[in-house]
């Protein structure tokens, strides 16, 4: 395994790393207070408070938002049915993923808890705990005193699903230096396209080591719902024609509210159900549909638990799309007319949710580029395209097809991981 050297500029990352505990301490209060954390996750973050380690072999992943938590749980779900004799353990950074994930349900024989803070001691008391046989970084969220650490135990380690723009390139160049010393020692880099794989040389990763392999998002498990909840809905709708606009950023409602104008042309009873990605903005997205002539319209934060009569519900709630994909038989995923660069289109369609995208899904081009082609998605520009796309699926004609992608690039990821693993 090759190792890590310390050069200065890791050494010194290290000091200050240590001469910064006390700030993490406040810092994390702070949150605390503020709502941003609660006494557990401080208590784990500071490396004072976790669960009982399971013996024998335990496979770690680290990731900080919901979409890579959720790429790194359909991971060891697959490694799971492999290897039966394995333990799993998800570290996040973020509240927000910790509950995803709990909300979703762990895979078999996995565990979650937060990060350590980046400091030698914290860390140590982390690795002395949990004594991982491997190590996965998922994305780039690498902290140095940890990979540092990992390292200097012999715990081999891989990154997964790597992916750096352009603008994160040119942001993380002034570490250029850290990441020369922490590159080097990871046994193979995944990254989703040949654009991440040139950046990761030029940060200062060995060639050798890289592979591109697309996205492990194709990986993500179903997203969960109440069952009781889900049953209710589908009841009380019964034949309603439904579609969804999900996660849905301003100006997409409006795209949405004009089509399903044009829908309920044909289908008076159709439901449109709008879950925006900011629930904060549900009064917006209200104020919205009555501009466009729509008058009462149900929102699920003020206690509206089921669109009765209503042509639009307002799904402004966290951590319910399990519920509004399986509700909808199809979904214009939003982020993708915005600018921002489209959402992940693997959790509709594990839920058989046909997906339809606009032209910007630069977050997950390579996914769109080959569902487009796979035709499991659907490029739509406009309102017209839209309405003739949600008419089809209706209609039971659609040139979307939902059956599950059989993902090789994603399957090769799992099985290099795999080898990894002591037999």
């Amino acid at each position: 395994m090759t190792r890590i050297r310390q050069p200065w500029a890791l050494r010194a990352y290290l000091v200050v790393a240590r001469w910064l505990a006390p700030v993490w301490r406040k810092g994390l209060q702070r949150r605390l207070l503020r709502g941003k954390e609660t006494p557990r996750s401080v208590r784990q973050k500071l490396g004072s408070e976790y669960a009982d380690r399971p013996a024998g072999t335990l496979v770690w992943g680290h990731a900080v938002g919901v979409g890579e938590s959720m790429a790194l749980a359909g991971l060891f779900a697959r490694l799971a049915e492999r290897r039966p004799d394995c333990s799993f353990l998800i570290t996040t950074t973020a509240r927000t993923s910790g509950d995803a994930l709990r909300r979703t349900g762990l895979p078999a024989r996995c565990q979650h808890q937060f990060a350590p803070v980046d400091t030698p001691e914290a860390v140590s008391r982390f690795l002395d705990h949990w004594q991982p046989s491997l190590a996965l970084w998922c994305e780039m969220d690498l902290w140095p005193a940890l990979i540092a650490e990992t390292d200097a135990r012999g715990i081999p380690r891989a990154l997964v699903n790597a992916r750096l723009s352009p603008e994160s390139l040119a942001k993380r160049r002034w570490g250029r230096w850290l990441y020369q010393a922490l590159l080097p020692g990871f046994r193979d880099l995944f990254a989703q396209n040949e654009a991440t794989a040139e950046a990761l040389v030029v940060l200062g990763a060995p060639r050798g080591i890289i592979t591109v392999s697309g996205t492990i998002k194709a990986l993500v498990p179903p997203l969960a719902c109440d069952a009781d909840d889900l049953d209710t809905w589908q009841q009380t709708l019964a034949e309603r024609p439904v579609w969804l606009l999900a996660s849905s950023h301003p100006g997409e409602e409006d795209l949405a509210l004009a089509a399903h104008a044009r829908l309920r042309t044909q289908r008076p009873d159709a439901l449109l159900i709008i879950a925006p990605r900011a629930p904060a903005r549900g009064l917006e997205v209200v104020a919205l549909a009555s501009a466009a002539g729509l008058q009462d319209i149900p929102l699920r934060s003020a206690g509206a638990h089921l669109a009765t009569e209503a042509p639009v519900y307002i799904a402004d709630t966290i951590g319910e799309m399990g519920l509004w994909y399986r509700l909808a038989p199809v979904a214009l995923v939003g982020g993708s007319f915005a600018s921002v660069g489209g959402h992940n289109p693997h959790e509709p369609l594990a839920l058989g949710c046909a997906v339809l995208h606009g032209p910007n899904v630069w977050n997950f081009t390579e996914s769109y580029e080959r569902l487009d082609s796979l035709r499991q998605a659907r490029l739509v520009n406009s309102e017209t395209d839209v309405t003739r796309e949600v008419t089809a699926v209706w209609s039971a004609n659609s040139p979307v097809h939902t059956t599950a992608l059989v993902d090789e690039q994603a399957e090769a990821v799992i099985e290099r991981v795999q080898a990894m693993l002591p037999r």
